[in-house]
């Protein structure tokens, strides 16, 4: 049996979720990120709404060149704060269709892909690229084990048969200029591919509790104010005011793209926690030399002669560095 589903983001409205499920559409994946930065603001508000009209809702990125942890983490807070990650959700998309991915995008799939199921705790995982990317640029078996299911945009009108085989291809789109009752103006429709169901591409069980993070290569022991751990109904700002800092300052140096996404349980690293006045900081995802500065109260040039770097443009993940 074909389930048929839809996707989408700010470009399309809807207006009666009733409506839209009593067309046949039982599934809708709703764009949540782009890059590290932009999130679909339209998307919170609509998906409970999908789902209590009785549509299975899931998530997607829009990939972009560049940072691919910064992404990640963006996207994974997202589906979090959604309620995305829960069981019987529509397993999070990857939409690869950026011209200037092309050239490395089967490395970018692989570590995105692995870095998210770190980040969540999930396995289940939908890559979304059209017909000429999945015959001239992606190569799934370098990256599509059991758990990765793949979804094909090939606008040839005939639901679930694409004209592109997989073994793992579970999804078709068949248009970008579909009509369903409830969404103003034309939307993409979706439809499984051979004996694939959406029972095959939804999450299972109840929401994973995020893996914790793996404890850092030991650091001398310095003196400061610490860590804190994330409560229900805490805010970033809130937090920022309780501790004497800023929302600027934590969301530094907790690498927090989005402030207003954070979830209880989750631990922060406050300033001043064992990060300056002589001490050794560890570089993370996303980090500049400048920022470092500013948030440990030095200068560039001053953390370049402690620690004899070069250029100030080339750190990386993982690296010590030592403080002034």
């Amino acid at each position: 049996m074909t389930d048929y589903g839809i996707d989408v983001s700010h470009w399309n409205t809807v207006t009666d979720w009733n409506a839209v499920h009593g067309n046949g559409i039982s599934f809708c994946s709703f764009k949540l990120t782009e890059s590290t930065t932009y999130t679909d603001t339209t998307s919170p508000g609509r998906i409970p709404a999908a789902r209590a009209a009785g549509i299975v809702p899931g998530g997607y990125h829009f990939a972009r060149p560049g940072d691919v942890g910064g992404q990640v983490d963006h996207f994974a807070a997202s589906l979090r704060a959604a309620g995305l990650l829960d069981g019987g959700a529509l397993a999070p998309m990857l939409d690869m269709e950026a011209a200037d991915l092309r050239g490395g995008a089967n490395g970018f799939v692989a570590d995105f892909i692995g870095r998210l199921r770190a980040a969540t705790g999930i396995r289940k995982v939908l890559v979304y690229a059209n017909l000429d990317w999945y015959t001239n640029v992606l190569r799934p078996g370098d990256w599509a084990d059991p758990d990765v299911l793949l979804w094909i945009a090939r606008y040839n009108g005939d639901p679930g048969n694409p004209g592109w085989s997989h073994p793992q291809l579970a999804v078709h789109q068949h248009t970008q200029k579909g009509t369903v009752p409830g969404v103003a103006g034309n939307v993409d429709r979706n439809a499984t591919v051979g004996s694939y169901a959406l029972a095959q591409l939804t999450l299972d069980g109840s929401a994973p509790t995020p893996p914790p993070t793996p404890a850092p290569a030991p650091e001398p022991p310095a003196a400061g104010s610490g860590t804190y751990t994330v409560h229900s109904g805490d805010t970033l700002s809130g937090i920022a005011a309780k501790f004497g800092t800023t929302v600027a300052a934590l969301a530094a140096l907790n690498a927090i793209s989005n402030p207003n996404l954070i979830y209880a349980g989750q631990t922060l690293r406050l300033p001043g926690s064992g990060t300056s006045g002589g001490g050794r900081y560890q570089v993370r995802y996303g980090d500049t030399l400048s920022a470092i500065a500013v948030r440990n109260g030095t200068t560039v040039a001053a953390i370049c002669a402690r620690n004899g770097i070069a250029n100030p443009n080339k750190i990386q993940a993982g690296q010590w560095l030592s403080l002034p």
